[in-house]
């Protein structure tokens, strides 16, 4: 090749490879299902939407279809050294010979999902703990979240009636509930499907170092309803009643130290200012063995005010309602933000942002101080030059580097793309490329940048040895620990 493609990958292939012919890529997408009773794995069909295999020629690409085999999709005519598979719009450079693009999933692998992603709610909750309202991002006062054991669903409950403040009961027709995790599943009796409705209050936390208030939202009451059906429709509410309890409590020391991510503010972007930090302790179903899978809401949410650098000790609690057998993962974030006025000449302005963030069992927390483990990629350019101010980028594949992290090692890059939606006036993430932590440059891929559009892209660093990004990308990436650091640029327009 006339440039490298991704510095540090090898021509070599990768363990496990044995019995793929050396010119050949064999693909598969295999979901597991992590259930109360085990994981099951089933072969996802690509024919539906195929992969798609890019090889590098210095600044061009040829484009390779591969064929169905038996539980595969196999690409032949491939030549040693890295490529670039594409599945859906996520691109792996990689070298290795067999490649597993599933993913994980909660839930039964015969669950049936709605097409509806918002579901009317018909409530009768008693004994709930004395409700208070919303004051600010870091007094939240109560809130009511939903999760499942059974079926892969989450989601927050939007309350339209006025709760009073004091109130121990919620018996209302006027709420609903918005899925975080997709389409809403059919709710089976016969198959055990359940809910979890946890009830979060605002407790105290102290004061930040200007006498600011602090205070932290946390499970306080919960009930898990029977066993029920339910065919969401996007009008015929969903009944939930229940006496509320108090789950066990689980009681424990925080350090955080803010400082240590503030410090990393200008490698993310030089004009970067600090934004907003935050720690939350998250249920892991059915353990982490296997990592975190999916998301099954929070336990305890702390926010602190924006900018926020000083130490923060304090005593927390939560009560936790799920199984025993489940996990309790900790995660400490600070976010960082610059805001560009949009190159178009109409004078409105975006937010760009990226963050630190660090994912761990949650009595790693409370054993240490929660800090950054990896800081951002450095010098983060766009064909040779430097990121951090607007321009229009003189190709449609042009080469973004970088340098490494001054902080922590690198298992694996990740390169996502966020285009400009004027209909929208937001910022939409579009297409990612996963790399391994060797690599310090990499050329887009054709048709990855649209024309004639406005863009900014994340560079995010990834410390965790778990991650096999170019054997099994998107199974791997929920393994324990887990640290990220993002740099981004500033605005860019395609021609």
């Amino acid at each position: 090749m006339g440039e490298p493609l991704a510095e540090g990958c090898t021509d070599a292939g990768t363990p496990g490879d044995a019995g793929i012919p050396s010119d050949a890529v064999l693909v598969t997408n295999t979901t597991r299902f992590y259930t109360s009773v085990g994981i099951s794995e089933r072969a996802e069909d690509m024919a539906a939407q195929p992969p798609e295999l890019y090889v590098p020629h210095g600044s061009t690409f040829s484009l390779l279809l591969g064929s169905a085999v038996p539980g595969g999709w196999q690409f032949t005519g491939v030549p040693s050294g890295p490529y670039y598979l594409r599945t859906g719009t996520n691109f792996i450079v990689s070298n290795a010979r067999h490649v597993d693009v599933g993913i994980n999933k909660l839930g039964r692998p015969d669950t049936v999902y709605s097409d509806f992603y918002l579901t009317p709610l018909q409530l009768n909750l008693v004994n709930t703990a004395p409700w208070t309202n919303w004051s600010s991002s870091s007094l939240p006062g109560s809130s009511l979240q939903l999760a499942s054991a059974q079926v892969d669903l989450f989601g927050a409950l939007s309350l339209h009636d006025l709760i009073p403040d004091g109130e121990t009961r919620i018996l209302t027709h006027n709420a609903e509930l918005w899925s975080s995790t997709g389409p809403i599943p059919v709710f089976e009796a016969s198959k055990g499907d359940r809910l979890y409705v946890s009830q979060h209050s605002q407790y105290p936390a102290g004061t930040a170092p200007d006498g600011t208030a602090l205070g932290y939202s946390a499970v306080d009451r919960a009930v898990e309803v029977g066993a029920f059906d339910f065919t969401p429709d996007g009008a015929t509410p969903l009944p939930l009643a229940g006496v509320m309890q108090s789950p066990p409590r689980t009681e424990f020391p925080l350090e955080w130290r803010l400082p240590a991510y503030t410090a990393w503010t200008t490698d993310a972007h030089p004009l970067a200012t600090p934004s907003i930090p935050t720690f939350s302790a998250i249920p892991a179903a059915h353990g982490t063995n296997n990592g975190w899978i999916g998301y099954s809401g929070e336990l305890l949410t702390l926010q602190m005010p924006r900018a926020a650098s000083f130490h923060f000790t304090q005593r927390l609690q939560f009560g936790n309602p799920f199984p025993s057998n489940w996990g309790v993962v900790g995660m400490g974030s600070y976010s960082f933000r610059v805001l560009e006025t949009l190159p178009d000449g109409s004078g409105r302005r975006v937010s760009l942002t990226g963050s630190i963030s660090t994912w761990d069992e949650f009595n790693s927390f409370i054993a240490s101080p929660v800090q950054p483990s990896v800081s951002p990629p450095r010098a983060l350019a766009i064909d040779g030059v430097l990121a951090s101010s607007q321009r229009e980028v003189g190709s449609a594949s042009p080469v973004i580097s970088w340098l490494p992290p001054t902080q922590g090692s690198v298992n694996a890059y990740r390169l996502a793309l966020l285009r400009y939606l004027p209909e929208m006036n937001s910022l939409v993430p579009d297409g990612a490329i996963h790399l391994s932590g060797s690599a310090t440059q990499v050329r887009l891929p054709p048709g990855m940048l649209k024309p004639d559009s406005i863009y900014y892209l994340r560079l995010s660093a990834y410390d965790s040895a778990g991650y096999d990004i170019e054997r099994d990308p998107f199974h791997t990436r929920e393994a324990l620990p887990m640290a990220r650091a993002d740099a981004f640029s500033s605005l860019f327009t395609t021609p």
